[in-house]
């Protein structure tokens, strides 16, 4: 008989507004992620969902404040210190999204454990966080750097958080997850090893890494930003999509491709 693994987390009434690269962004890193699976994989992860896993790609967004998972309100995004390092600080003391992809990646290597619907809800935060700690903005660097109140010409006056969930969109106007991951994903199989070898924390640093540039091409982080921002970020938001894609199969390989 299957069993479900239970987890207990501290819930607390405090909500953040994230949404790591809006529908399109997620749905691009799956279909990388997708190009790169093993017949195994697809056969294993077709016991429980449709291949295209895409159809999932925001559903952690979607559900977030559902009553039986309002806990993972605040897992979409994680902090980072002076040194880009993994900071599990306090004031995400309900959990963030390095703690989420922990909590799956213990269930799925048990996946032939759980239940179905266990198996399910492991492979929706799987897909999502991975996506979520890629975002530039999500990796909260120390200082309030996130939420200041921006205009971008020729874009609504917005968050500069909100900016950049969106800058998928911006990037590749009109354009499917299908044909921005084919264009995008341009490695060969050596370098895909080594940009998916190591683990979480070294993503995580990797991705602060990145992800400060963000930050460097729009200083001084005033209102008004540069009109060029658009198109500056082009380079470091395709890169953390690809990469984050080819590490999502890396996962999905160790888990599902026995």
């Amino acid at each position: 008989m299957k069993k479900t693994l239970l987890i207990l987390l501290l819930v607390t009434s405090a909500s953040l507004y994230a949404a790591a690269w809006g529908r399109l962004g997620h749905k691009i890193v799956i279909a990388v992620a997708q190009h790169h699976l093993t017949a195994k994989t697809q056969e294993n992860i077709g016991h429980y969902f449709d291949y295209n896993l895409q159809k999932d790609a925001v559903w952690m967004d979607e559900h977030r404040r559902d009553d039986d998972i309002g806990y993972t309100t605040a897992w979409h995004v994680y902090n980072v210190d002076e040194n880009h390092n993994y900071d599990p600080n306090p004031r995400l003391q309900k959990g963030d999204a390095i703690h989420a992809l922990q909590i799956a990646d213990y269930n799925l290597r048990h996946y032939q454990e759980l239940s179905d619907s266990a198996v399910v809800m492991n492979v929706r935060m799987l897909i999502h966080f991975v996506g979520d700690m890629h975002c530039p903005v999500h990796s909260y660097f120390p200082g309030p750097r996130n939420f200041w109140k921006c205009k971008l010409e020729g874009y609504e006056t917005t968050t500069f958080h909100a900016l950049y969930d969106k800058m998928p969109e911006y990037l590749w106007p009109g354009k499917s997850a299908d044909e921005v991951a084919s264009e995008i994903d341009d490695c060969g199989a050596c370098k895909r090893r080594k940009i998916a070898k190591g683990g979480l924390y070294d993503w995580v640093r990797l991705s602060a890494d990145r992800g400060a540039y963000i930050y460097e091409i729009n200083a001084p982080l005033t209102k008004d930003l540069d009109p060029d921002t658009v198109e500056k970020s082009r380079e470091v938001v395709t890169l953390q999509l690809r990469d984050a894609g080819y590490r999502l199969a890396r996962l999905l390989n160790l888990y599902f491709g026995k």
